[in-house]
């Protein structure tokens, strides 16, 4: 699956600038920003990236990737250990609804993968998984090609593990 992820990642990398040149209304755009992921086992955070074409003013396709930067200390029956978020990717189809020039709403919607290892008493598990995420957010742009973006995305995890909220907060450009 992660394989899956990093290659649809690779595709859009590449395949964004020629969909741009094919359609004039079309701009791709990055951001780059902080996670604070809060779910059943615990409060992680990530630096988060996410690249992105608009395939017109109202539908844009998007990729996002996540390194985990801080981890969750954890005591289970008297025995100390940790949570940590190793990294996270995902794809998403994205509606948009512009409020004006500088304000823009969105709904997203996609698949991901959140790999979480949980280390106690010297044993290592996985405590992520593979997810279906969807989530809103809003951009505010500063100027033309600068912003601001906030959203956020529930990951529900497949195989009845769980759900996490992901609060974001991210410097977004338009290219």
């Amino acid at each position: 699956m992660r394989n899956v992820l990093l290659a649809a990642a690779a595709m859009s990398v590449l395949a964004a600038p020629a969909f741009a040149q094919s359609n004039p209304e079309s701009r791709g755009y990055g951001s780059l920003g902080y996670t604070h992921m809060e779910g059943d086992a615990a409060q992680t955070g990530a630096v988060s990236g996410r690249l992105g074409v608009n395939l017109n003013r109202y539908l844009a396709v998007e990729t996002e990737v996540g390194v985990g930067v801080k981890d969750k200390d954890i005591t289970v029956a008297g025995v100390d250990g940790q949570i940590k978020h190793e990294w996270d990717a995902a794809g998403y189809v994205v509606g948009k609804y512009p409020v004006g020039d500088k304000l823009e709403l969105f709904a997203r919607g996609g698949y991901g993968h959140t790999e979480l290892k949980q280390e106690l008493a010297g044993a290592e598990s996985k405590v992520g998984g593979d997810s279906w995420n969807y989530g809103v957010g809003a951009n505010y742009y500063l100027d033309g090609v600068n912003g601001v973006r906030a959203d956020w995305t529930r990951r529900d995890f497949r195989d009845d593990r769980g759900e996490a909220d992901a609060y974001s907060v991210s410097y977004i450009r338009r290219f």
